[in-house]
């Protein structure tokens, strides 16, 4: 029985490997995902081939324009963990889609995330498009807010008051 078990343990570990490089491969799958990138803005920019436009850079947050060939995008890095999450909960109220790594997140066109998301790896959150209307079923993204009274609706609307 002795010289026996030390068979086994040699196929068990083979097994377990042949089994891993086995499972889900499939050629028409999405391609392999990087582990998640970590590091500043500019290490990040770096990787994902993008020369940063900075536009904020304050204690809590560091966000940069970036365009490269596969178009444009913002990527934003955080101080703490907590404050990606608040930011990722508000934006979610405008809809879009987010690439989300540990304390940085790339928003732009889904296209445009899918393919950060094989040079950065990180989570893809997609959030449905909301109207930012006023509220009311016309569903008009641009101009009525300080026209009419609350709750009329821009229909027979002229845009200015009368005098």
């Amino acid at each position: 029985m002795r010289t026996e078990r030390p068979r086994v343990a040699l196929l068990v570990p083979a097994l377990a490997l042949a089994l891993l490089s086995g499972c889900g491969t499939n050629d028409d799958e999405a391609p392999e995902v990087p582990k998640t990138a970590t590091g500043s803005l500019e290490q990040l920019a770096e990787k994902a081939a993008c020369d940063p436009n900075v536009q904020t850079d304050a204690e809590e947050l560091r966000q940069a324009n970036c365009k490269t060939g596969d178009g444009r995008y913002i990527l934003t890095t955080f101080a703490t963990d907590r404050g990606l999450r608040e930011w990722i909960n508000q934006a979610n109220d405008y809809g879009g889609s987010y690439l989300v790594g540990r304390k940085w997140v790339a928003s732009g066109d889904a296209k445009v995330v899918e393919t950060l998301r094989g040079r950065l790896g990180g989570t893809v959150e997609t959030a449905p498009e909301h109207d930012s209307g006023s509220g009311d079923s016309g569903g008009e993204e641009h101009g009525t807010e300080g026209h009419g009274t609350a709750g009329q609706g821009t229909a027979g609307h002229s845009g200015h008051p009368e005098s």
